[in-house]
């Protein structure tokens, strides 16, 4: 399935990459992929992924249910910009998955002669065949849960880490797959998104009335923290953010704390200000990467509420945390 991104772009640098025909390039360029596997494609979109919206992911998860029984495996080509949020987003979606749903996609476009495209999608493909029976994200040769990865690189091949979950494949000289994770019941689509949330990330010198300005507006927050939950809590220094919690709280806004530091995870009871937060209601995300926390919160206030939500938010639903 072909969303769109470098991988099946047309032009040449230092021109403006822009859509291409796609599945005429990748007839020419990678005849062996039939050699793996009966391939069928379809054309979901032809965008650059920073133009992937919430309401795409939902179309996106309905058209792979649809399809569940058809095949073996799913592959999705998709841009690496927000490749982290789609993926996570079929993640919570696409419940109980029975077959493997690979993303991938490449930092050169498939018609170039020094692209990573050619062998990303002939790793993808391997993994819809062989891989764990979840959402991943396939690229430079390992296999990573979907919802566990972040871009990292613009400029070399290794463009995803997943910082916080060891890989579920590696694809070298031979391949090895992870089982990855079990499904706990009957496949279910969920597909409901409430995109209303903003991301908030702390700053020195940030002013609380920005957000306490915004709160009327979002139905939840995704708080980038310090470390393991800090935030400026002193109210003599003038900055103190506790205003926005409090706020928060009485408009019944829904707030997920993350830390900016990509390694390890939030505790917010390590500290006076996450302490004080948490008692105020902010949940903390464990070590959830940015993108997952805020894709996993959209879906949550659209499918839950009240003390159901807190506790989606809280738990692993798909290994997005630990």
């Amino acid at each position: 399935m072909h969303t769109g991104g470098t991988l099946g772009m047309s032009g040449r640098r230092p021109d403006a990459l822009k859509p291409g025909s796609f599945f005429r390039t990748l007839h020419q360029r990678i005849p062996e992929l039939s050699k793996l596997a009966h391939l069928e494609f379809e054309l979901f979109s032809n965008l650059d992924s920073c133009e992937m919206q919430p309401e795409m992911w939902v179309k996106l998860a309905r058209l792979i249910a649809e399809r569940m029984d058809d095949f073996d495996g799913f592959v999705i080509t998709h841009g690496t910009d927000t490749m982290a949020e789609t993926a996570s987003a079929l993640s919570f979606m696409l419940r109980n998955l029975k077959k493997p749903v690979v993303l991938t996609g490449a930092q050169r476009p498939l018609g170039e002669i020094r692209t990573d495209a050619r062998l990303n999608l002939i790793d993808a493909v391997t993994s819809a065949l062989h891989g764990p029976r979840e959402v991943t994200v396939c690229f430079d040769s390992k296999l990573m849960r979907g919802n566990r990865v972040r871009k990292v690189s613009i400029a070399e091949y290794d463009a995803f880490q997943s910082p916080n979950h060891a890989g579920l494949g590696v694809l070298g000289v031979d391949t090895r797959f992870e089982p990855g994770l079990a499904p706990k019941g009957k496949f279910k689509l969920l597909d409901a998104i409430d995109p209303r949330v903003f991301l908030l990330r702390i700053f020195p010198g940030l002013d609380p009335q920005i957000p306490l300005a915004l709160l009327p507006h979002v139905h939840g927050i995704v708080l980038e923290a310090y470390g393991a939950g800090n935030f400026p809590s002193r109210e003599d220094l003038g900055r103190s953010l506790t205003p926005v919690f409090a706020e928060a709280k009485k408009r019944d806004i829904a707030v997920l704390v993350v830390s900016q530091a990509p390694r390890n995870g939030v505790d917010l009871s390590m500290y006076e200000s996450g302490d004080s937060a948490r008692r105020t209601g902010a949940i903390g995300g464990g070590d959830m990467t940015v993108s997952a926390a805020v894709v996993k919160l959209m879906h949550g206030l659209a499918i839950h509420r009240g003390n159901a939500l807190r506790e989606y938010l809280a738990r692993s639903v798909a290994g997005e945390r630990a």
